[in-house]
């Protein structure tokens, strides 16, 4: 016979006749431990949500740049579903496409507002390229906005709208961030406005960025969260929302964002300048292993190995050498290979700082001159300026001469520099601002040269091309269009 009783009262009183029996034995009942409740995001969205904008870009664009990467099918069903305009795909039909000139939409992003004059912080990426930016309030209002300035490096931009009285973030303090600690996102994903995500801190400075130590979190980012804001629970701006580890192009569960404390130093400098000075010496590094340390009687493995000095550099008159390593710069640690670029790059180029590097056995100071890493163009346009414009070859590939001075800075003697990838270039990874060094194994000298292999590939079968990409190289294959 099975009993009227609801299963949680049946639980409720065995527990009770437990307690009684426990203590009818002279035993001692503890208090169970209080469930630590889940954090509460909404007063935290209300706070902050209102200082967070949406930024959309446009560019004039011809027909020859039409093209794009192809959408995974399940990311189109996700447009086709919420009504969204499909990314790089042509007008639908019945619908006359732009004409040429004429200002298409190029991207969305996110961003947060600074200060109540109208000053916006973003990703570099974001308004990369843009011919025009606009900037959207929770109150609907859209304005047009003008880059102030933009930093490759970093990925950090920063725009300004005329406005005033407008709603402000507080920033945090990066120091004091933990892993393990909740933290929310709001931004744009999919041009979707004012969405709010969270999560929380899974590692702090990871080497995913040149100059950056960024933070990881778990939170889920998407393509259109770029620029915008990471919260911590006290409702202050701990990061910019920038990177997601993923092999779809959508969120994977890992996301990366650049401390806000590093992001405010660049856009600072934005300001004041419209571009940012970074300082180097001119070294090339690597990391201090375990093996390497105990056998030159370092003890542990600290600072940065230094593998090659650049002749008549700042490292070489200072009387820096290969083999050293590099244990202190200025005044702070060295504890990997990865510190030095961001503390040299930190420092005012033109000063004279103290570097401290082991070698052989003992410590030795040196002083060096920090001289300054050439700064990244701001806009493309200004660039387009300078160079006669390109011309897409069939595979979707506009290319164009590398001057004398690109070709000392990359110690190049040959390749030409991607100015448009479309189509299967795109598809197979292919960027602008990448160096091809040769096609289907033939050594490229120059752009006409380029436009002449090209003409004679067979058109039907997979081509590959060897591609620099910042310090490194990699073989990509461009397969046609079937």
């Amino acid at each position: 016979m099975y009993s009227l009783v609801p299963q949680a009262a049946r639980r409720s009183l065995v527990a009770v006749l437990f307690g009684l029996v426990l203590a009818a034995a002279g035993g001692i009942v503890s208090q169970p431990a209080r469930a630590q409740a889940l954090p509460e995001f909404a007063d935290l969205a209300d706070r902050v949500g209102p200082a967070v904008v949406n930024i959309r870009t446009t560019e004039r664009r011809s027909a020859r740049s039409s093209g794009g990467p192809e959408i995974d099918e399940d990311m189109l069903e996700f447009f086709k579903r919420f009504g969204l305009p499909i990314p790089n795909q042509p007008s639908p039909r019945g619908q006359r496409p732009a004409p040429d000139g004429e200002p298409q939409q190029r991207g969305v992003g996110s961003g947060f507002i600074l200060s109540a004059d109208g000053y916006v912080m973003t990703n570099a990426h974001v308004v990369e390229g843009a011919d025009e930016v606009f900037v959207t309030l929770t109150d609907k209002r859209e304005m047009k906005a003008r880059i102030i300035g933009a930093d490759r490096r970093s990925d950090v931009a920063l725009v300004k709208i005329d406005a005033a009285g407008l709603p402000t973030v507080r920033i945090g303090d990066v120091s004091r961030l933990r892993v393990g600690e909740w933290v929310i996102a709001i931004g744009s994903p999919f041009g979707l406005e004012n969405t709010v995500t969270a999560g929380i801190v899974s590692a702090k400075s990871r080497d995913t960025g040149e100059f950056l130590p960024l933070i990881q979190t778990d939170v889920a980012i998407n393509p259109g969260n770029s620029g915008g804001p990471l919260i911590n629970m006290r409702g202050e701006v701990v990061g910019i929302n920038s990177q997601i580890y993923s092999r779809s192009g959508g969120y994977m569960g890992i996301s990366f964002a650049i401390p806000i404390d590093e992001a405010s130093r660049v856009a600072e400098q934005l300001k004041t300048t419209g571009r940012v000075s970074r300082g180097r010496i001119g070294v090339s590094i690597d990391q201090v292993t375990k093996d390497v340390a105990e056998s030159i009687g370092l003890g542990k493995p600290t600072g940065a190995l230094v593998r090659s000095v650049e002749a008549g550099g700042p490292a070489e008159k200072a009387g820096i050498e290969a083999g050293d390593i590099i244990t202190r710069f200025d005044g702070r640690v060295v504890e990997k290979s990865g510190d030095l670029p961001r503390i040299v790059g930190g420092v005012k180029p033109g000063s004279k700082s103290t570097v401290q590097v082991f070698r052989r056995g003992a410590y030795k100071d040196l002083g060096v001159m920090v001289a300054e890493i050439e700064p990244d163009k701001v806009k493309r346009t200004a660039e387009a300026e300078t160079k006669p414009p390109a011309t897409v070859s069939t595979m979707g590939i506009a290319v164009s001469d590398l001057n004398e001075a690109q070709k000392r800075e990359l110690k190049l003697k040959n390749g030409v520099r991607v100015e448009v990838a479309d189509g299967a270039a795109a598809r197979a990874g292919l960027r602008e601002g990448d160096v091809i060094l040769s096609l289907d194994n033939t050594e490229i000298t120059s752009a006409k040269q380029f436009e002449a292999v090209v003409s004679k590939l067979d058109k039907s079968r997979a081509v590959t091309a060897l591609v620099r990409r910042g310090d490194t190289v990699n073989f990509l294959i461009i397969r046609p269009v079937r």
